[in-house]
């Protein structure tokens, strides 16, 4: 009886370990895609306090990515990028996005028909601005990247409209 109480105390300890960063928090696990390794994943999810996230990102990635601010038309980096390759979460790395969705928009923002994987993004209802939009958010670390549209070309229809600030790009071959 005195082995089954220690294996279950030790069990309980080790499900209970903090999450990194110092959150206090157990760490959630969750399934993504992996370019890099043409594969799902297991990974933790990032929780960091907004102190912890200005220390790693701009100002400006700070505002769009953690505040759901939005960047200015035609003036983020990758509005007009036309290399190939996959565009991560500037918080946490996750893939996003590959080149091979990307399109011109017209609207001055990077514009894809689908994620690299659903699982990489989350969408939520966002009712701000006397509008109603679905929120895309990185699945990893709750980043805000911009909201999905049903106006987009085939074969989905849809227009995933991203802020540049809340995205890096890893380009193909690297």
């Amino acid at each position: 009886m005195r082995r089954i109480v220690v294996l279950v105390t030790l069990i309980a300890g080790i499900a209970a370990a903090p999450a990194p960063h110092g959150s206090g928090t157990p760490a959630k696990r969750i399934r993504v895609f992996s370019a890099q390794k043409g594969a799902y994943i297991m990974t933790e999810k990032v929780q960091k306090t907004d102190e912890e996230w200005k220390k790693s990102l701009t100002e400006e990635q700070f505002i769009v990515a953690r505040k759901k601010g939005t960047e200015r038309a035609f003036t983020g980096a990758y509005w007009n990028n036309h290399e190939k390759g996959i565009y991560k979460c500037v918080c946490c790395g996750n893939d996003l996005f590959s080149s091979d969705t990307k399109f011109d928009s017209g609207t001055g923002w990077p514009s894809f028909t689908a994620p690299i994987a659903k699982e990489n993004v989350g969408e939520h209802s966002d009712k701000s601005l006397f509008m109603e939009r679905d929120e895309v958010v990185c699945s990893r670390c709750g980043a805000h990247l911009g909201h999905v549209f049903d106006d987009g070309p085939k074969p989905t229809g849809l227009r995933y409209c991203i802020n540049s600030a809340s995205l890096d790009f890893e380009k193909k071959g690297k």
